[in-house]
């Protein structure tokens, strides 16, 4: 029997997405309600899935790639590990102290914007010893320090250790050495080294991610751990793959040693997936908006290849780790509508998930949704919903938006069902301006893709708002984040500091460093067994003037004649454009990195079946910011539209992940790569 076929999963909040690719044949999706009590039970539920409706045997399966929010929601829920976390004698209260900058400026009640909650005063300890900036060792590690500081912990009940020392990033001695004690006295603890999880200046930003590591690996551990045997005991004989917040994939048994790196793993496959959709029609500069149901994810493709960003924010906290620039705002379809103390409606951030989800769903939600407002509107097919599999009921979500909103402002239902579409509306566009115009970028030179199972009915409307021309719908864009699971490659990533002034910096420092970044990598790559010549390597410099406080990750290209020379004149034009200036002062590396990825790992989508039956399925009438009035709208089924057919607005097109919105003034038609191009036709 041949291994042959490929899986992706992606756990959302509502649903959990399923693609399956076997050569020769279509590819085979489905989306299962989310278990957000245990997500790794929907993750058995799809592989029985897999088994029992499409006939793939465990035995079949060359790849089965998952992406994962186990990471985020430890986070957000606060149900990670109790950590304990060591310093340098002095340097306590690092975590706590922060920057001393506030995002509320203004609140009466001043609460902490630090991540106290990651390690309490009564969780953090303190050891002697130093090191000096240049690495060099000022006083010894005093050992009884650890052993008594650790014990302590230990008996207060800690699951976890973070240990991050002055300096370490220069001279990792100390802190190798505080694992090596920890390990012979306490061998069941998790131990996360800031040397290993981020070896950069920067002390609070450093031990803020190194303490979000140690927070979230046993949870991570216990999770993918338990993953891992129920996949075994099913059969599967495949390494289980995991989306990392880069964009890249590892075995999972790599990213549990390093699990701050999936803090983005599920948002991260869709902008892959979004990446491979623009490559198949040439269309290589995105916008990517994943609207799923309690959030919606933006993030920015240039040049056929995702932004990438060296900090990211989670639940509000700096997390120092490389991600896809995904802009996420608590906007999906199973965003609560409300009504604020002036009387206005607002939509989100709080969100009905999966259970109760929507009142429409019929599962005991009372609360009126994004979801709610798109039936009452027409956009969606109550009996065609996930493909059917879901039934929503419009009187139930009619009696919702009346309660909630619609009775309270005195407004018919459909007025308010269209106020929340306008008020969720901006709220991305704001998020697509936070993605593209921060960068430097005008939104109106990119196609937007939406994604995700209520993205394409968004589009039209932001596409307007932004006045980007074009819109590019994927063939299942509702499971487009499992769909990038499988053009994903596997990828590492290893930094380290490295601060010098480019005056007069010898290309063979540079290089000789890099070296030393390439055998960590190779290490992780040979622990995937990804043979060496199939891999590619890239190299980045992390680069500022000299006195500035903040940088930007430039491609170094070391076999270039003068990669120096290169690197100096791309920062250049990087930060003007960022920036808006840029001067020809002296500038410094900060951080250099070596990314390894797999040289062979998309697997493109094989193209669409001929196109059988009639596309036309009827019609509906639709209401439309457009418009006065309830419109008329043809609904087609995407199944059935055949390559270069051509659907005008306003119509609905149905398929079983997704539905799409046609609005008045746009004219689609589909791509011979199965994609649904959209242009607007508006004088």
């Amino acid at each position: 029997m041949t291994a042959n076929a490929t899986i992706g999963v992606d756990i959302g909040g509502t649903f959990t997405d399923v693609v399956c690719r076997r050569p020769g044949e279509a590819t085979r999706i489905v989306k299962i309600p989310s278990t957000p009590d245990d997500p790794a039970r929907a993750v058995i539920q799809a592989a029985d899935h897999i088994a029992a409706q499409w006939g793939v045997t465990a035995a079949e399966i060359a790849r089965f790639a998952h992406g994962t929010t186990v990471a985020t929601n430890a986070v957000i829920e606060r149900a990670g590990a109790t950590i304990g976390l060591l310093a340098t004698k002095g340097f306590r209260d690092t975590l706590e102290i922060g920057r001393q900058m506030r995002q509320n400026m203004y609140g009466l009640i001043l609460e902490p914007e630090t991540p106290i909650f990651l390690a309490p005063g009564a969780y953090r300890r303190e050891v002697r010893e130093r090191i000096s900036a240049s690495g060099e060792v000022i006083e010894a590690l005093n050992e009884a320090d650890v052993i008594a500081a650790v014990d302590a912990l230990v008996a207060d009940g800690i699951e976890a250790l973070a240990v991050c020392l002055l300096f370490s990033f220069v001279n990792p001695a100390h802190e190798k050495r505080i694992k090596q004690l920890v390990n012979e006295r306490h061998p069941q603890l998790d131990i996360s080294l800031s040397c290993e999880v981020d070896p950069a200046f920067r002390e609070y930003e450093r031990t803020v991610v190194t303490a979000f590591d140690a927070y979230i690996k046993p949870t991570i551990d216990s999770y993918l751990g338990a993953l891992e045997v129920n996949l075994r005991e099913a059969g599967l004989a495949t390494p289980l793959l995991i989306m990392q917040s880069r964009g890249g994939l590892a075995a999972s048994v790599v990213a549990r040693q390093r699990p701050v790196r999936l803090f983005l793993s599920g948002p991260a496959a869709g902008v892959i997936g979004g990446q491979m959709t623009g490559v198949a029609d040439g269309i290589h500069d995105l916008i990517t908006v994943d609207v799923g149901g309690t959030s919606c994810d933006i993030a920015l493709i240039s040049a056929a290849k995702p932004i990438i960003r060296a900090e990211g924010a989670i639940a509000g906290y700096p997390v120092r780790v490389p991600m896809v620039d995904v802009n996420a705002i608590g906007a999906g379809g199973g965003s609560i509508a409300w009504i604020d103390a002036a009387g206005g409606i607002r939509v989100g951030p709080q969100s009905a998930g999966a259970q109760p989800g929507p009142a429409c769903y019929g599962q005991g939600g009372e609360d009126a949704t994004v979801t709610d407002a798109s039936l009452i509107l027409g956009y969606l097919n109550p009996d065609y919903f996930a493909g059917g599999g879901q039934k929503l009921s419009i009187e139930r979500a009619r009696a919702a938006v009346a309660a909630k909103l619609a009775g309270p402002l005195g407004l018919s239902v459909e007025a308010a069902a269209l106020g929340i579409h306008r008020v969720v509306n901006a709220q991305m566009s704001e998020g697509i301006k936070l993605v593209s115009i921060r960068q430097g970028l005008d939104p109106r030179d990119f196609c937007l893709l939406p994604l995700g199972g209520a993205g394409a009915l968004h589009a039209c409307a932001l596409a307007a708002e932004l006045a980007i021309a074009r819109i590019l719908v994927p063939r299942h864009p509702g499971v487009l984040s499992a769909a990038g699971l499988l053009c994903a490659t596997v990828q590492h990533e290893i930094s380290a500091a490295f601060n010098r002034p480019m005056t007069n910096l010898a290309v063979a420092a540079v290089s000789s460093e890099l070296d030393g970044l390439d055998r960590r990598c190779d290490a992780l790559m040979d622990a995937e067994g990804i043979a060496p010549a199939a891999r590619e390597i890239q190299y980045f410099a992390d680069v500022c003037y000299i006195g500035q406080s903040y940088h930007l990750e430039i491609p170094l290209d070391m076999a270039s004649a003068d990669p120096l020379g290169d690197l100096y004149r791309d920062f250049m034009a990087v930060h003007d454009r960022v920036y808006g200036h840029a001067a020809p002062t002296p500038a410094r590396i900060v951080n250099l990195r070596s990314v390894h990825q797999e040289a062979a790992g998309a697997q493109d989508e094989p193209p669409p079946p001929p196109a059988g039956g009639e596309a036309r399925k009827g019609g509906r009438k639709i209401i439309v910011p457009e418009c006065s009035g309830p419109v008329d709208a043809v609904v087609y089924e995407r199944a059935a539209l055949a390559a270069g057919s051509i659907v005008e607005g306003p119509a609905i097109i149905e398929q079983e992940d997704t539905t799409i919105l046609i609005a008045p003034g746009w004219r689609g038609q589909t791509t011979a790569s199965g994609a649904l191009l959209l242009e607007s036709i508006q004088p």
